[in-house]
């Protein structure tokens, strides 16, 4: 896993908050869950192939 990939999750989390803050005092409490659950998405995609390797490296350590 690269610092690049941590500094990205970082700026999406820090950018998920502030716009969920903002949308929660407006009274657009739908849409900030939308957001923040679009941030959860993305940055699940982001580490999905991290996931699928350390899975893969478990399976050959085991020899299953």
């Amino acid at each position: 896993m690269t610092v690049n990939l941590i500094f990205k999750i970082a700026a999406v989390g820090i950018l998920v908050s502030v716009l969920g803050q903002v949308l929660k005092h407006s009274g657009r409490e739908d849409q900030a869950f939308l957001t923040s659950l679009a941030g959860l998405i993305l940055v699940l995609f982001w580490i999905l192939p991290y996931i699928q390797q350390l899975f893969e490296t478990i399976k050959s350590l085991f020899a299953l």
